[in-house]
């Protein structure tokens, strides 16, 4: 693994960009099995929204180390 300098909130902010799409394209074929039923707009919209929520997350543990440091 990699290890990555973040100096600052948009440096976070692009790192926890980067990481998501990775997940979520490592994690795209059990996405796609998962909705095997629904239709290409289906797994293409919970592959945005599970890269958006590890987003959000991401941001909100950076914003509590922030406070608390």
């Amino acid at each position: 693994m990699e290890t990555v300098a973040i100096d600052n909130r948009n440096d976070f902010t692009l790192w926890a960009i980067e990481r998501a799409k990775e997940i979520v394209s490592q994690q795209g074929t059990a996405l796609a099995l998962a909705v095997r039923d629904g239709n290409e707009e289906d797994i293409r919209t919970g592959g945005n929204e599970l890269g958006s929520a590890i987003t959000t997350a991401l941001l909100e543990v950076y914003d509590g180390l922030v406070t608390e440091g």
